[in-house]
């Protein structure tokens, strides 16, 4: 998909205002990733996508997500960007009683919140059955992520 909007320079990005100003907050943001095992060179003016993955053992659906999410890191970093994985609930229908419905939009709440509180410029929503998929689009929406929108 070709868009004709300008790439955004690093000073834009969300992420900037938790890993690239000069103050006592972003020196504790980049002092933790440092202790994660991230070196600036991986993260440092690079939008950060968010991976909200949905994968559990119990749930059958998702079980190849495990696998997958390595693939889609991979390809960010191939793509100029830093991924963060960020869990959200898992819905199996089989096996979460009386009905995940019940359960739908707390996902989207998790993924509006997960998505807003992160220093997250982007995301890939991992989900794929009949209500993780809505739950997820539904939070994306919310926080303006899938529609392109500037969130704080």
């Amino acid at each position: 998909m070709s868009t004709n909007k300008p790439r955004k320079i690093p000073e834009q990005l969300r992420s900037h205002r938790w890993f690239g100003v000069h103050d006592l907050r972003a020196f504790g943001h980049r002092s933790r990733i440092r202790q994660m095992g991230y070196a600036p060179e991986d993260y440092a003016g690079k939008p950060v996508i968010g991976i909200i993955n949905t994968w559990s053992d119990i749930n059958q659906c998702h079980l190849h997500f495990k696998e997958r999410v390595e693939d889609v890191k991979r390809g960010i970093f191939q793509a100029g960007g830093f991924p963060l994985e960020l869990p959200a609930i898992s819905l199996s229908e089989p096996f979460v009683k009386p009905t995940t419905m019940l359960y739908r939009n707390f996902l989207a709440m998790e993924t509006e919140e997960l998505l807003r509180s992160h220093p997250i410029d982007g995301a890939v929503l991992m989900g794929g059955c009949d209500k993780t998929t809505p739950g997820l689009i539904m939070g994306g929406h919310c926080h303006g992520n899938l529609a392109g929108a500037q969130r704080p």
